[in-house]
């Protein structure tokens, strides 16, 4: 199942939801629309700087991954980044595949 690295900050709208609700409250909001598009959440952390959460996802495909990350930007309230994550196999056959490429200018 592809794995993302999400990124969130919420907005000052999402802040005060969290600050209603708990970062428990968050979680299970988190839990509930992975699953319902059939992924699960490994890790989910809140922190402080540049994000006020972050999250390790498995999705069934990226497709999924799109969906959830449209309708939470379009909420408002949080601003996210999802970065797709792989595995060390995944990189050793990418390494493996011939790729034609040429630089530019040359």
């Amino acid at each position: 199942m592809p794995k993302f690295l999400i990124q969130a900050t919420y907005t000052p709208e999402g802040t005060k939801g969290l600050l209603s609700e708990g970062a428990s409250g968050r979680r299970a909001a988190v839990d509930q629309v992975v699953a319902d598009l059939g992924g699960t959440v490994e890790a989910m952390y809140f922190a402080f700087g540049e994000d006020d959460t972050v999250l390790i996802v498995d999705f069934p495909d990226p497709v999924a991954m799109a969906a959830v990350s449209l309708t939470i930007k379009a909420s408002g309230a949080v601003n996210t980044r999802a970065t797709p994550l792989l595995t060390l196999d995944e990189i050793d056959e990418a390494a493996r595949r011939q790729v034609n490429f040429r630089a530019p200018g040359r």
